[in-house]
């Protein structure tokens, strides 16, 4: 692994309700460099909170705590919140699952990317509006100068994604957090816009966590991964040696996968042991 990027210790979120406490994160750790690390898990297993914590974006009534949450050095929750945000603005972007709720309904593409690149960069409208057609022509949107004007509605979901990867890249962060990018997308428009991704990780030396279900996808796109499961990490291994997993909720993952190959019949059902949350 490179330099170490970003510090995550014993870091753990919680939901107070008006009848019980939801603990949602409990007690993940990781490092990790300039690199693709995947983050994969079930629904509920803390993969976006996870997220979300380290961006300063988890929703009240949410409460985090962690033993150290440090980026490139710089200590994130001793940050006040102004500090905090102008940080992970410039520095950290999250794309979230789906453009259509991540969008401003009311505003062009165009501004919204726009608007993203002069809070940061405190550039003219004109330098802005360069800097935003020449991000969708790197993202591989055609005709930009008509895509700059369009609304969040008139826009195809494949093309919705693109315009949020560009939106989060303009500032030029050092760490992008993908929760689930392409899980709205067909396999072909999702295999153009990981390809968009990988790309614009690789040539501008980014760091990237990559959250998704989709453990076949995890394996072959990242350099390593994160297995979660309620709150907790189970293992992490290499991503070309996911299939070689040993903890028995990652076996069980991979042999809940469908193949083509294999005769019809029940797939396997996932027993899961207490003791692993213990």
């Amino acid at each position: 692994m490179s330099e170490t990027l970003l510090e995550v210790e014993d870091l753990h979120v919680h939901f107070e309700t008006a009848t019980r406490r939801v603990d949602a994160v409990r007690g993940v750790s990781f490092r990790m460099g300039r690199e693709k690390l995947g983050i994969v898990g079930e629904s509920g297993s803390g993969k976006s909170v996870t997220g979300r914590a380290i961006i300063g974006q988890v929703p009240a009534p949410g409460i985090v705590t962690a033993g150290r949450l440090v980026f490139d050095g710089i200590d994130l929750p001793g940050l006040g919140k102004r500090a905090r945000r102008a940080l992970t603005g410039r520095r950290i972007g999250m794309i979230m699952q789906d453009p259509k709720f991540s969008l401003n309904p009311v505003m062009t593409v165009g501004s919204q990317i726009a608007e993203a690149y002069q809070v940061h960069a405190r550039s003219s409208g004109s330098e802005a509006r360069a800097r935003t057609l020449e991000m969708l022509r790197t993202v591989r949107i055609r005709e930009p100068e008509r895509v700059f004007d369009l609304y969040p509605h008139e826009v195809s979901g494949g093309m919705g994604q693109r315009v949020m990867i560009a939106m989060m890249l303009i500032p030029e962060p050092d760490l992008l957090i993908a929760d689930e990018p392409t899980s709205a997308l067909d396999v072909t428009v999702q295999t153009q816009v990981l390809a968009i991704i990988d790309d614009l990780v690789t040539q501008r030396g980014m760091g990237l966590i990559f959250i998704s279900h989709d453990l076949n996808l995890v394996g072959s796109f990242c350099d390593r991964v994160l297995v979660m499961y309620g709150g907790r990490v189970m293992e992490t291994c290499r991503a070309d040696e996911l299939d070689r997993a040993r903890h028995p909720y990652t076996r069980g993952l991979l042999a809940a996968l469908p193949r083509i190959e294999a005769p019809p019949g029940d797939l396997p059902v996932l027993n899961r042991d207490p003791a692993w949350l213990a």
